[in-house]
């Protein structure tokens, strides 16, 4: 007999005790000293064994507790082959979102961990594993830190806010980026390069920065800190029509996001390599 679909809340609570597992592991491993285990696009773009030691223990408990579900992760790719069709779920993981943070001790890394039904993300937590700053959001059930529920940033000029963003590894992609920005810079507040994505997202949903952009983010990247902005009541799209994703992601409040977008588009913030 086929079990009920689970609820967003109860796919959250799975997601919130791996992830908090999962960031006391990439804790205490960095307490212990780092290795790098690897390189992926460029020289400077590093995997540590704690990256995948992380999401190996993150892809076993997801067995354990969900047995026929899929799973996504930045390490391992699809690491468990789950059921498809309608009702599936399938888990997106970044184990250590910020390595090169973690690299070095910067207390800005995070595991991030969705679930996502039928191609739709509906829980999502994101927990710095430095801090233990955590951030939540389900479907339609808000977004939440510490009991508070997020609703971004009350800043309604462009001029006036603060803009996260990152950048890629690979040389040419960067000075596009760096590009984009030095052109940006004059026309906002200030930028903040924070290195991990998926806190970024939340520090928007929570107000901590007023607006982020970046080119370049994976599934893994944008799943839970993407629903955690978007239920804070930000707009989380790319740009010209195209959905966030790789090209471009953009979270901003409703005030803000237009003005920003166009700025964005105009200095071609998702072209380049």
């Amino acid at each position: 007999m086929d079990r009920p679909a689970p609820t967003p809340q109860q796919l959250l609570t799975i997601a919130v005790e791996v992830a908090r597992d999962a960031a006391a592991t990439a804790y205490r491993m960095r307490a212990e000293g780092v290795s790098v285990a690897a390189t992926k696009s460029t020289a400077t773009d590093v995997v540590t064994a704690a990256d995948r030691a992380v999401e190996r223990q993150v892809i076993a408990a997801l067995r354990e507790l969900r047995p026929g579900d899929a799973v996504l992760g930045e390490e391992y790719g699809a690491g468990a082959a789950g059921a498809t069709g309608p009702g599936a779920v399938r888990w997106i993981v970044d184990p250590i979102d910020g390595t090169v943070n973690y690299l070095y001790g910067l207390p800005h890394f995070a595991v991030s961990l969705a679930a996502e039904v039928d191609g739709t993300v509906v829980a999502g937590v994101v927990r710095n594993a430095s801090t233990g700053d955590e951030w939540t959001a389900t479907a339609g059930g808000g977004a939440w830190r510490d009991g508070q529920r997020l609703r971004g940033s009350t800043e309604t000029d462009l001029g006036q806010a603060l803009v996260a963003t990152g950048f890629g590894y690979d040389p040419r992609r960067r000075a596009h980026q760096a590009r984009v920005v030095a052109e940006l810079i004059t026309q906002v507040r200030d930028i903040r390069r924070l290195g991990a994505a998926a806190i970024d997202l939340c520090y928007a949903a929570e107000g901590r920065v007023d607006a982020y952009f970046e080119k370049g983010l994976a599934a893994w990247d944008l799943a839970a800190g993407g629903l955690v902005a978007s239920e804070a009541g930000l707009r989380v799209d790319g740009l010209r029509g195209v959905p966030a994703g790789p090209d471009m992601v953009v979270a901003a409040p409703a005030a803000l996001f237009e003005p920003l977008h166009a700025r964005l588009a105009d200095l071609d913030a998702s072209g380049g390599p």
